[in-house]
């Protein structure tokens, strides 16, 4: 345990920081499970609706530090063109 006041504060600080990091990082991978669901069952109006939740939710998550802004956006065009490719074959 810390003994310093700042030493109390900085653990303090990062309990809270990583609460707000598992929730986001929790959020992001809920929506991409659901897209990669949408996407296995070539439901092409679902794929859609989840990919641009998805890519607000990653690019958020991306500005605010959460995510490297390299991994968001490999992941977002991964994902995107997966999408583009069930909608052009239907």
């Amino acid at each position: 345990m810390a003994n310093h006041k700042s030493a109390i504060k900085k653990a303090r600080m990062s309990l809270r920081r990583n609460a707000i990091n598992a929730k986001t990082l929790g959020e992001v991978r809920k929506v991409e499970r659901s897209l990669k669901k949408s996407l296995a069952s070539k439901d092409k109006d679902g794929a859609t609706k989840n990919l641009v939740t998805y890519m607000s939710k990653m690019a958020k998550a991306a500005q605010k530090g959460r995510i490297h802004f390299s991994t968001a956006s490999r992941k977002i065009g991964r994902l995107s063109k997966a999408v583009s490719a069930l909608a052009g074959k239907a």
